[in-house]
């Protein structure tokens, strides 16, 4: 398969993956600068060795072609988004929001995103063991849909 295939089908697995589509959704980030910085951070790896600017934006899932410049400025708007973002965390800690109960329900929500990651992390290789630990992958991944769909309407938010 070429670089670009694997990528691509990364990429399209990564963005159609329910929990990735919630947290998206109601993130700083378009999906096409959520693609791009995928494709500037990760894209390497597939390759195992540098790439120019010119062969990422070939990597993006678009029939047009992008260029460099294009590539280069979703870029910079994606890095800039995920900064203010970071600020803004930064910013409520500053503040004393975190000590506030009104995020714990976002604090809980962070460590169940860490705890499916765990647990996809390790999955054991077969029988009854696998069974089971993809059930509960499952129902960690139904919680956690329900609690990003609650969390992410402001209106019924906690905060």
């Amino acid at each position: 398969m070429k670089l670009k295939e694997k990528v691509q089908l990364w990429v399209l697995s990564s963005l159609s993956d329910s929990i990735v589509k919630v947290l998206a959704e109601n993130s700083h980030l378009t999906k096409t600068q959520l693609e791009t910085l995928l494709i500037d951070i990760l894209s390497e790896n597939f390759a195992e060795k540098p790439l120019k600017y010119e062969e990422k934006a070939r990597l993006r899932r678009t029939k047009a072609k992008i260029s460099r410049g294009a590539f280069n400025r979703t870029l910079k708007q994606a890095k800039e988004n995920v900064i203010k973002a970071i600020y803004t965390i930064l910013l409520l800690g500053y503040l004393g929001i975190f000590d506030s109960t009104t995020l714990d329900p976002y604090l809980e929500l962070a460590n169940k995103l860490h705890e499916y990651v765990e647990a996809y992390k390790n999955v054991p290789s077969k029988g009854t063991e696998l069974t089971e630990h993809l059930k509960v992958i499952e129902i960690i991944r139904e919680e956690l849909e329900t609690s990003l769909k609650k969390l992410s309407n402001p209106s019924k938010s906690t905060m």
